[in-house]
């Protein structure tokens, strides 16, 4: 018990700079105190004194901001930042280390009986304001984003973000980001998850231009190898040249 409780409090200090002493993170952490509180009625639950376990998981709420199901599981070394408004349903389950932000919702999206509420494996991080919904999956290391909606399954490793949550393609916005560069103009601020007609045609206008530039270069690397002289042609970023595409020279 003493472990698991050292478990608790140390990990504050890993995630929290904050963090300064043991008796201040034991004495004036909502999320810490929550997690202690739900052990102790995780317990009760499983003692079937389910009754007592709900009426000291209504207390906890009361006392932190944070409510949990005393049915749900709780792996070791979990962090709950802040705390209020968090709400973790009856057959949620969250691995080791995993780190929750305030205003986090783990809800179900059924009046139906059995498993119906997330599953977090160990290391994922969801962001203040997240709603994940259902009886998915979000894979070790995922990461969601402040105030993303989460429906369907997120693979391990990867980031969810938007409403609904959409999984970030981090090659595919390099490219963009790249491609944005070499046509003269900054896409800050312009993300794939905005409703946004204006913002949708400017992502087209990258991927085709990317698109073609990635085929002008297999053209020119055939042409190289066939044996054609193919000249460096200068670029938006070198000024306007009405000759822009590379000129091919016998």
């Amino acid at each position: 018990m003493f472990r698991r409780l050292r478990e608790d409090i140390g990990v504050v200090f890993e995630r929290d700079p904050a963090a300064r002493t043991f008796f201040e993170v034991l004495t004036t952490y909502p999320g810490v105190h929550a997690i202690l509180l739900h052990r102790f009625n995780h317990a009760l639950w499983g003692w079937r004194l389910k009754w007592l376990a709900r009426l000291f998981a209504m207390l906890a709420r009361w006392l932190t901001g944070v409510e949990i199901h005393p049915g749900a599981r709780i792996g070791c070394r979990v962090f709950i930042d802040h705390g209020m408004g968090v709400v973790i349903g009856e057959t949620a389950e969250i691995g080791d280390d995993c780190t929750l932000y305030h205003g986090v919702t783990l809800g179900g999206t059924s009046w139906q009986k059995g498993k119906r509420h997330p599953t977090l494996e160990p290391g994922v991080i969801v962001g203040a304001g997240a709603k994940i919904l259902g009886p998915i999956t979000l894979g070790a290391g995922a990461k969601v984003g402040s105030n993303a909606v989460v429906v369907k399954d997120v693979p391990a490793g990867a980031t969810a973000i938007g409403i609904p949550a959409r999984i970030i393609d981090a090659q595919r916005d390099k490219v963009r980001s790249e491609q944005a560069e070499r046509l003269g103009f900054s896409a800050y601020a312009i993300s794939d998850d905005m409703n946004d007609p204006m913002v949708k045609a400017i992502h087209g206008l990258i991927d085709h231009s990317a698109g073609t530039d990635r085929r002008i270069d297999w053209i020119v690397a055939e042409l190289q190898r066939l044996g054609c002289k193919v000249e460096e042609a200068k670029g938006p970023a070198d000024g306007f040249d009405p000759e822009y595409l590379n000129r091919i020279v016998d």
